[in-house]
């Protein structure tokens, strides 16, 4: 009677693993509402233990620059691979995540020096501008990225989540006689320190490959 019972208060609890697939939504709304920027990012997770994935992020970006004292645009595209740690730990059937991730990002991109104006305090000329459109290809940026965030299982298999970054810069390609103002997936640059920050919001859904 006792092994009987036993039977039949034991649940075979198994967890979903598959591919998780999205895309980032500020990207776009960011492209709606900031003049002179377009970018998009698709992004991915495969689960390989229970609080483990591997993880990763694609994407492009284009931003302007149009200052009182220079006009510039940079484009280009970037990868970001890494894994993620899931921090939380769900009741059975639920597949929710505080999680902490480290990346490593990698961009192409190509910025082109538009044009400047030339700065005098000579009262007797007037500051002038100077056409360039001289474009620099081929140049790369690398930074290593910090992610913090949470995500939420909202329907079955369908997943938003929020993120911050914290990225510092590992290496940069600058052209000759003009810095870098932005490469894409880092963020904006700066002579003053090598630490970047951004953000994401994501939806995505999860194809089950097999529980376990």
């Amino acid at each position: 009677m006792a092994q009987q019972e036993q039977a039949t208060d034991t649940i075979d609890q198994k967890t979903k693993y598959g591919l998780r697939l999205g895309v980032d939504l500020a990207k776009p709304v960011r492209t709606f509402a900031e003049e002179g920027y377009t970018g998009f990012e698709i992004l991915g997770d495969f689960r390989i233990s229970d609080a483990f994935y591997i993880a990763g992020e694609i994407g492009t970006e284009d931003k302007d620059f149009d200052e009182e004292n220079l006009k510039a645009n940079t484009t280009g595209s970037y990868i970001k691979l890494g894994a993620d740690y899931n921090a939380y730990n769900n009741w059975f059937g639920l597949n929710n995540a505080i999680f902490i991730g480290l990346r490593y990002g990698f961009s192409t991109f190509t910025q082109e020096l538009e044009s400047y104006t030339v700065y005098t305090n000579n009262q007797v000329f007037f500051p002038t501008e100077r056409e360039i459109n001289q474009e620099f290809s081929g140049l790369t940026g690398s930074w290593a990225e910090l992610q913090v965030g949470i995500k939420t299982e909202v329907l079955n298999n369908l997943y938003l989540s929020i993120n911050l970054q914290l990225k510092r810069k590992i290496s940069e390609d600058v052209p000759n006689n003009f810095g870098n103002l932005f490469i894409p997936g880092f963020n904006s640059t700066n002579d003053f320190s090598e630490f970047g920050a951004g953000y994401g919001y994501t939806i995505s859904y999860l194809i089950p490959i097999f529980k376990k």
